[in-house]
């Protein structure tokens, strides 16, 4: 029902690219990619704006992660009533935060979430209730970390249960750490070091937002983190020359 959650338990990694309302997601979908990541957080587009380009992803590989733009619970739910598989919440600080996250995202009496009926590919189901107890279960929970007062409350905020990635917000992270876009400072690199030693002990899984330009993911997944997006243009760019210069003309 989720293989990027799938995935995540079977200690692999996830890669997924990021997309908007124009981008071609039906392609995107099933070009290889775990996932497909919408942001309405700092873009111009509206979550119930996405209820297309998420219905175009039906029955494709990737499954559909929407960023919200706030840690709040209508927005949440609006992303989940369109389909989303992932929520990634930005901006948790502390464990009262974090405790919010997830109760905005699973139906009760795991959460708060309001019913709006069987929404989204998560298979067939004898009653509602077995669907909430699904959908609970099978629902990624991704919080974001990007603040000191966060790295201050690491270890109590992966304490709360169902956390499924820890997201590391990259720029605004650096930007509290006064390191502003410094990604090769040893204090920035230490800070992702102690979120996914973290991590690892609370069983959750560390990942990053993007990685910065000239970074490895390689050399990050070796460090632990096992989940990220990628561009998807210039390897788009790039095979479709490998095309042309097959054809004589």
């Amino acid at each position: 029902m989720n293989s990027v959650k799938d995935m995540l338990k079977a200690g692999k990694t996830a890669i997924g690219t990021t997309a908007g309302l124009t981008s071609p997601v039906d392609f995107l979908a099933d070009s290889g990619f775990d996932f497909i990541l919408f942001d309405t957080q700092h873009s111009a587009v509206e979550i119930k704006q996405l209820q297309g380009q998420l219905q175009a992803m039906k029955g494709k590989k990737a499954i559909p992660i929407i960023r919200v733009g706030q840690n709040m619970q209508d927005q949440v739910c609006y992303a989940l009533d369109i389909g989303a598989k992932g929520i990634i919440v930005p901006m948790v600080n502390n464990k009262k935060e974090m405790v919010s996250a997830t109760q905005y995202c699973w139906y009760p009496h795991k959460g708060i979430r309001s019913s709006a009926g069987m929404r989204g590919e998560w298979g067939t189901f004898k009653n509602y209730r077995e669907y909430m107890d699904a959908f609970n279960e099978q629902l990624l929970v991704i919080p974001m970390i990007e603040t000191v007062e966060a790295m201050e409350n690491l270890e109590d905020m992966l304490s709360v249960p169902g956390i499924d990635v820890l997201l590391v917000g990259p720029s605004d992270l650096s930007i509290n750490l006064d390191l502003t876009l410094d990604y090769d400072n040893p204090k920035y690199q230490k800070a992702l070091d102690r979120i996914a030693d973290a991590c690892k002990d609370a069983g959750v899984a560390p990942g990053m937002y993007f990685l910065p330009a000239g970074h490895d993911p390689s050399g990050y997944v070796e460090r632990g983190f096992r989940f990220f997006t990628l561009p998807w243009s210039q390897w788009a760019a790039a095979g479709i020359k490998n095309g042309l210069a097959t054809v004589k003309r």
